[in-house]
């Protein structure tokens, strides 16, 4: 089963009425706000949220692999991954929803 998508555009257009600010404005704000996420993550730093969540880099250790098209095996080397933990308020409302 295919799930809705909400894109950037449409978080402006649901944040538009609820404050006296242009849409282009909103944009750049949330442009603005990610750029900081990026920025934040690329420096290592822990990024806390609350009521939604924390952003981080984990190391994921190096491994051997194989190439699934060709059999060859593969060395993948340590490398960073960006993680997302919701926070207790997220994770107890998104428990509830199948329920």
């Amino acid at each position: 089963m295919a799930r809705e998508k909400l894109s950037k555009a449409e978080i402006v257009e649901n944040i538009y009425p609820a404050v006296k600010v242009s849409k282009k404005n909103i944009h750049r704000i949330i442009d603005l706000f990610f750029e900081q996420i990026k920025n934040g993550l690329l420096t290592d730093k822990v990024i806390e949220l609350r009521g939604l969540g924390t952003f981080e880099i984990r190391t994921r250790k190096g491994r051997k692999a194989r190439n699934p098209k060709t059999g060859d095996s593969v060395t993948i080397h340590n490398h960073g991954v960006a993680h997302f933990r919701p926070g207790r308020e997220l994770k107890q409302k998104v428990w509830e929803l199948r329920n």
